[in-house]
């Protein structure tokens, strides 16, 4: 009799594209993003977002640092950080006299402090679950970009440069880092579990930007800046 096949374990990446595919879903189709692929989205939403993600990057991307080089980290490293892009793209719109709003402050003020939090406990496994999260955002942006650039009239990467700072070459290797790094399925599980958590964060995040934007309504589009 032939001895049944082993089953080879999940990777890392694996484990979290699959357990996280209906948080991919559930922010697919929220007024936020279908006002987006719509180039329907108010300008001031837009830059909401971007004014959002910098308060989580500027903590996540502080605590990964301190974090991560106390424990010899393999995965996290300071090419991975976003941060300067996304202060860019909101210099520029500042310049247009665009701010981000009062939009999804509180939502993203509880997920930096859940980051803290971890930090505090120096629990590098969450933060890499964060890590995960964001990264991989800018992988999905690479779709949503052209509709930005079109719906505010962009020129070249001005206002968008942390929408287009993703690729699969970028995203390879991250997760080829992660993979090799985190193979315990305990240690697999943590990370796991710290990603739902983002998303909820995220969707919490998205749920805000997303009030009265049902259904689209057209955006004025800010003058360019020469």
């Amino acid at each position: 009799m032939t001895a049944a096949p082993v089953p080879v374990p999940a990777t890392m990446v694996e484990r979290l594209r699959t357990s996280t595919r209906d948080w991919h879903d559930a922010l697919e189709a929220t007024p936020f993003a279908s006002a987006m692929i719509a180039e329907t989205l108010p300008v001031e939403r837009y830059v909401g977002q971007l004014g959002a993600y910098r308060v989580v990057l500027e903590t996540l991307e502080g605590e990964l640092s301190r974090v991560a080089d106390s424990s010899a980290d393999p995965v996290w490293s300071p090419d991975l950080g976003k941060l300067p892009l996304i202060e860019r793209d909101l210099a520029y719109f500042a310049n247009l006299g665009t701010a981000p709003g009062p939009w999804a402050v509180e939502e993203a003020e509880a997920f930096t402090a859940e980051i803290r939090q971890r930090a505090v406990d120096a629990d590098l496994r969450a933060l890499l679950g964060f890590l995960y999260v964001m990264e991989g955002s800018t992988l999905g942006a690479l779709f949503l970009h052209p509709h930005v650039t079109a719906a505010y009239r962009l020129p070249g990467t001005d206002g968008v440069a942390y929408y287009t700072s993703g690729d699969r070459d970028r995203w390879a290797r991250f997760a080829s880092r992660m993979d090799q790094t985190l193979t315990d399925p305990e240690a697999q599980d943590q990370v796991l579990a710290a990603a739902h958590s983002a998303y909820r964060h995220a969707a919490a995040i998205t749920g805000a930007l997303s009030v009265g934007l049902s259904p689209p309504f057209p955006s004025p589009a800010p003058t360019p800046v020469r």
